[in-house]
């Protein structure tokens, strides 16, 4: 059975006293809830990850950082590498996420470079990839997030599937209101899990959790996590309400 993922993309948001509250308040409502396979994940700011695992020590929350440099050290002013996520803790790391690509240009071959950094350092990471909604109108989707997933992904062996997890953004639904219905989820998603089984096997395919990302809200978490090859979702701005992000985890 695939691991069920619920994530928090925090985004520039929360200072510190915020986040050990938002942290804290999270602690206390999911102790009540049965997580049945499931993974509560929260990804604060780099400067608040240390403040952030001690607030979530002894609880099911994992702590996991938004990006990071593939070089191991270097003249990268305002970077951040595998070795110092890992020097405090930090197992996994977001990457690709449609505002990297956007806004600080992160290419294919960039995010590619910054998976072989994870793997190297042992570490897991949550690869984001969606179409603009031009894509969409113009029914070059599926061909968007294919070139999106094998320029970044398919160069790596089948055992490096174990430390990855695909989070399917369509970027017309982020913070946008706007959200692609769960048939479309399911259409892509089962899309997505065709590739990677033509690329390695049926195995590999069946294993990976696959997340969606877009406008995420406890009114629709339901429906679209009961789709078949939807196995949780990266979420935004509900993450920074604890009654939003508890509602969202509740109907895994």
């Amino acid at each position: 059975m695939r691991t069920k993922i619920v994530a928090g993309n925090w985004k520039m948001n929360n200072d510190k006293k915020e986040s050990k509250k938002l942290i804290k308040d999270l602690k206390k409502a999911i102790k009540k809830e049965k997580l049945k396979n499931t993974r509560v994940i929260v990804a604060p700011t780099f400067v608040n990850l240390s403040a952030s695992l001690k607030a979530a020590d002894g609880s099911a929350i994992e702590v996991v950082a938004q990006n990071m440099h593939q070089a191991k050290n270097g003249a990268y002013t305002g970077e951040i590498s595998a070795d110092m996520l890992k020097a405090i803790g930090i197992k996994t790391v977001i990457l690709g996420h449609s505002e990297r690509r956007t806004y600080f240009n992160e290419t294919d071959a960039s995010l590619a470079a910054k998976v072989d950094a994870i793997l190297e350092n042992d570490l897991e990471t949550i690869f984001c990839f969606g179409e603009l909604l031009e894509d969409r109108k113009s029914e070059n989707h599926f061909a968007v997030v294919e070139s999106q997933i094998s320029n970044a992904l398919f160069h790596l062996g089948a055992d490096a599937w174990k430390s990855i997890i695909l989070a399917y953004e369509p970027v017309w639904a982020i913070g946008t209101g706007e959200t692609a219905s769960a048939e479309q989820a399911q259409e892509m998603h089962a899309f997505i899990r065709s590739i990677v089984a033509k690329k390695y096997n049926q195995e590999v395919a069946d294993a990976v959790s696959i997340l969606y990302g877009g406008s995420v809200k406890p009114a629709n978490a339901e429906e679209i996590f009961s789709k078949p090859d939807v196995d949780g979702g990266l979420i935004g701005g509900a993450a920074l309400n604890v009654d939003d992000f508890t509602g969202i985890i509740k109907a895994i």
